[in-house]
Order: structure tokens, then sequence, then C-alpha cells
């Protein structure tokens, strides 16, 4: 890949990546309010809220993030599998975004009797959207230091 190129889908794959960890933390926040609060309003609308913040921001960030990943790895000199912490950022990427995809089932199950007037609000009040939105955080951080620190570590695969 040309060097302009290869900036290209860095900057795109960085890019991505920082938008994933900050609409994870913008799923968190409104996570936190919707199991903090007392208001029942307030719980309905956070995980309302939840299911777009999850479908039109976490999920096509998630999946830029694999894409772009993909894309810059295979145009560098890095490769796809010549190094171990490619290769584990790339499973800990897909396997994030695997269990996104599932978990958005729940988003919408609650989102859904959020919108339900006559709902019990108990089952929104648990805090499954904080721990998930935590635990994706743990991984993004994760995936991040492997960015920076680079261990060393080669497979001796050329692609």
């Amino acid at each position: 890949m040309r060097p302009r190129l290869r900036k290209l889908a860095l900057t795109a794959h960085i890019a991505s990546s920082v938008g994933w960890f900050g609409a994870v933390l913008t799923f968190l926040a409104v996570a936190i309010i919707g199991v903090a609060d007392q208001d029942d309003r307030v719980v309905r609308a956070a995980n309302l809220i939840a299911q777009p913040i999850v479908w039109y921001v976490v999920l096509p960030f998630a999946v830029a993030s694999l894409l772009t990943g993909l894309v810059s790895s295979l145009g560098s000199a890095w490769g796809l599998l010549r190094h171990y912490w490619v290769i584990f950022k790339l499973v800990l990427n897909a396997f994030a975004t695997a269990v996104l995809l599932v978990y958005t089932r729940t988003v919408d199950r609650f989102a859904a009797l959020a919108g339900d007037p006559a709902a019990d609000l108990a089952p929104l009040r648990t805090p499954t959207f904080v721990l998930h939105a935590a635990g994706a955080l743990v991984v993004l951080v994760v995936a991040m230091a492997l960015a920076v620190y680079k261990p060393r570590g080669v497979t001796g695969l050329r692609i």
C-alpha cells in the first residue's frame, strides 16, 4: 500500500476506534443514569435512548474499527498475522463486535419495555448496561495499550 493510502487507512482506523471508545463512554453515562435515577420517566428515557446510541453510534464505530483495522494491518509492515499483538487486537475487536451484535437484542428488549407505559420497570433497573459498557471499555483500553506498546512476538507468518 502506498504511504498516503496507508496513512489514510490508519487515520480512519484511529478515528473509528476513538469514536467507538467515546460512544461506549456515552452509553455508560446513559446506563448509569438509567440505573441510579429514582424518577421512572428518567429510567424509561435512558433505556429508550440507549437503543439508537447502540444501533447508530456504537455498532457502526465497532464495525468501522474492525474493517479499517483489517485494511490498515494488511497495508502496513505490521501485517495481519505477523505479530501476536496485531492478532490479539483483531481477536479482541472481532469478539467485542460479535458480543455487541448479540447484545443489541437485549438493548431492543429493554427499549420496548421502557416504551410500554404499563410495564414494570424493575428489569430496567438492573446494571446489565453498566456492566457491559464497563467490560467494553476494558477491552478497548487493552486494544489501545497493545497499539501503543506493541509487545514483541512474531508469528513467522507473512500475511
